[in-house]
C-alpha cells in the first residue's frame, strides 16, 4: 500500500506566479496536505463584496491534469451558479477554495464570509470507492503502521502474514484443547458444549480490548509511562470484575467478558510501553540484556506471587468476603508500585510535557536538566496543562481549527518563512505547529522563541509600555517576536548543546496523535 496523501490545492485565475503554498499534514492515522496560495485578497463582485468561491486549475495529481481540471471546473461552475442564485450577485473573477483529494474521496473546504470574519466550512463532494475498496482501506489503516510500506523494513508483510496464520492456528487449537479439558473434568457433552461457547466468547472480549487499545500506539510513544500506569489500572479493573463475578452468577458471561476486555487493553498497553521504558535505562546500548533481566525478575516475582496467592485462596480468601477485603489492599499496593516504578524511569525523548519543563528550567536557571532530573516532575496520572514558565505552548492542535482565517495564513507564513515551525499567538496560549520534517531541535527552537515572546510581552504589559486597550495579549506576543528572536539566537546553541550532552534525543519530537504541517 502506498503512502496515503490527501492534497488540497487552490489557485485563483490570473494570480501571480511564485505564491506561497500552504500544506497541512496530520501525523497520526492519516496525512493531510493543504496547498493554499497566501495572497488572500479575493476578487470583488460588481457590488464590491468578496466572493466565496474559486476555480481549481489542477484538483489532484492522481486524476491527471486534464481530468482534474475538467472536474474542478464543473464543480466550480455549479457552486458559482448556486451562490449567484442565492445572493443575486454577479461574479467577475473567481476567488479561492480548497479541494481535498484522498485517493477517490473528495471534500471541499471553503472560507465563507468577508475578510477576517471568514470561517472555514467543509462540504463533501464525492466518494467513488467501491465497497470492497472501503473495507480494504479501513483494514490497512487499522492493522498496518502509519506510512506503510515506507515506514517499515523489508519483509514486514511476510512477517505479518505468517504471524496472522500462527495466531489463527493457535486460536483454533486453544478451543479444541479447552474442549478436551472440560470433557476431562467430567462435564457431560451437552452442558460442556454450552460452557465451551460461553468461555470462547468471554475470551473473545479480550481480543476486542486489544484492538481498542492498538489504535493508540502514537500516544503510547509520546507518553509511555502514563500508558504503562493505564495498563495496570485496566488490569486491576479486570481482576476486580472477576472477583465479584460469583455475586452475580446469572450475569457471569457479561462480567467475565468485560473483565477480559479490560485485561486485553492492559496487555497491549503494557507490551507497547515496555521497550521505551527499558530503552531509557540502556546507557550502553544493552537493551536486550536489560529486557532479558527485567523479564527474569518479573517471572521470579510471579512465581512467588502465585505461591502466596494459593495460600491466601485456601485460607483468608476462601470466601467471597475475604476476597473483597484483600483484593482492594493488593490493588493499592500494585498501583502504587507501578507508579513509583514509572517515576524512576528517566525517559530521554522529547514530548510536549518534557520539552515544556526543559525550557522552563533553562529560562529560570540557565542550565539544562537531565532526564533523571525531570522523572519525578512529570505528570503521570493527572492531565497535563499549559506551563506558564515556558510560554503556555500547546503542540499538535489541528491546523484547520488553529488557522481559520485567510489573513492568519498570510501572516504566519510570512513571519516564519525560514522555520520548520509556526507560532500562532493568542491571549491564553501559543499554538506550536511543527513542519512534517521538524526534529526535536526545531521543536525546542520554536518553544524557546514562544517562551521569550511571552516573557517580553508580559513584562511590557506589567510596565505599561503598551496602553492600547484593544491590543490583546496575543498581539503583544507577536509584537515581541523580533526581540524574542534575538534572545533565541543567542541562547539556543547552549541549550541544544546541553540537551545532547545530557543524553536527550534531539533528532525527533513525539507529539502523540497531534497534527503536523507542510509548507
Amino acid at each position: 500500500m502506498g503512502r496515503r496523501k490527501e492534497a488540497f490545492e487552490s489557485r485563483g485565475i490570473g494570480e501571480p506566479d511564485g505564491g506561497r503554498k500552504w500544506d497541512f499534514a496530520r501525523v497520526c492515522n492519516t496525512r493531510f496536505s493543504f496547498n493554499l496560495n497566501c495572497n488572500m485578497e479575493s476578487p470583488l463582485d460588481s457590488a464590491g463584496s468578496r466572493l466565496p468561491f474559486a476555480r481549481i486549475s489542477v484538483a489532484e495529481a492522481n486524476l491527471g491534469p486534464s481530468a482534474g481540471a475538467l472536474e474542478a471546473d464543473k464543480q466550480y461552475q455549479s457552486s458559482r451558479e448556486d451562490w449567484s442564485r442565492q445572493t443575486g450577485a454577479v461574479e467577475s473573477v473567481p476567488s479561492r477554495r480548497l479541494i481535498e483529494t484522498a485517493d477517490k474521496v473528495r471534500r471541499e473546504f471553503r472560507f465563507r464570509g468577508v475578510g477576517d470574519d471568514a470561517v472555514l466550512e467543509t462540504i463533501p463532494i464525492s466518494d467513488t470507492r467501491q465497497p470492497m475498496e472501503r473495507v480494504v482501506d479501513s483494514f490497512l489503516s487499522r492493522f498496518f503502521p502509519l506510512g506503510y510500506p515506507h515506514s517499515v523494513s523489508e519483509g514486514y508483510l511476510v512477517y505479518s502474514k505468517y504471524r496472522a496464520v500462527q495466531h489463527f492456528a493457535s486460536a483454533v487449537l486453544s478451543v479444541l484443547s479447552t474442549q478436551s479439558l472440560l470433557f476431562a473434568a467430567g462435564l457431560r457433552p451437552t452442558p460442556a458444549q454450552a460452557t465451551i461457547v460461553s468461555w470462547v466468547l468471554k475470551d473473545g472480549m479480550q481480543h476486542i480490548g486489544k484492538l481498542v487499545c492498538s489504535s493508540m500506539g502514537a500516544m503510547m510513544d509520546s507518553e509511555p509511562k502514563r500508558w504503562r500506569i493505564f495498563a495496570d489500572v485496566m488490569y486491576d479493573v479486570g481482576a476486580g470484575l472477576e472477583v465479584i463475578s460469583p455475586l452475580c452468577p446469572q450475569h457471569f458471561l457479561t462480567v467475565a467478558g468485560l473483565a477480559n476486555m479490560a485485561k486485553g487493553m492492559a496487555l497491549v498497553s503494557a507490551r507497547a510501553t515496555r521497550l521505551p521504558v527499558y530503552s531509557s535505562f540502556a546507557k550502553e546500548g544493552n537493551l536486550s540484556d536489560l529486557y532479558a533481566k527485567g523479564e527474569a525478575i518479573s517471572t521470579l516475582s510471579n512465581v512467588f506471587g502465585l505461591g502466596v496467592g494459593i495460600q491466601l485462596a485456601s485460607t483468608v480468601c476462601a470466601t467471597i468476603q475475604g476476597k473483597l477485603l484483600v483484593a482492594p489492599f493488593l490493588s493499592a499496593i500494585h498501583l502504587y508500585s507501578v507508579a513509583q516504578e514509572m517515576r524512576a524511569a528517566p525517559i530521554n525523548t522529547l514530548n510536549e510535557q518534557r520539552t515544556a519543563l526543559l525550557v522552563a528550567d533553562y529560562l529560570k536557571t540557565g542550565k539544562v536538566s537531565r532526564p533523571a532530573d525531570l522523572r519525578y516532575r512529570e505528570r503521570l496520572i493527572l492531565p497535563v496543562g499549559l506551563l506558564q514558565e515556558s510560554g503556555n505552548v500547546r503542540v499538535g492542535a489541528s491546523p484547520i481549527k488553529t488557522v481559520s482565517k485567510p489573513s492568519v495564513l498570510a501572516e504566519l507564513t510570512k513571519s516564519f518563512s525560514n522555520e520548520r515551525f509556526l507560532l500562532k499567538f493568542s491571549d491564553q496560549r501559543t499554538d506550536l505547529i511543527l513542519h512534517q520534517s521538524a526534529t526535536g531541535e526545531d521543536a525546542v527552537r520554536g518553544w524557546l522563541l514562544a517562551a521569550y515572546a511571552y516573557q517580553i510581552a508580559h513584562k511590557n504589559d506589567l510596565s505599561g509600555k503598551d496602553d492600547a486597550g484593544s491590543h490583546g495579549f496575543g498581539l503583544k506576543k507577536m509584537d515581541a517576536l523580533r526581540d524574542a528572536y534575538q534572545r533565541t539566537e543567542s541562547s539556543l546553541p547552549a541549550l541544544l548543546r546541553g540537551l545532547k550532552e545530557n543524553g536527550w534525543h534531539t533528532h525527533l519530537f513525539l507529539e502523540g496523535s497531534g497534527y503536523r504541517a507542510v509548507w
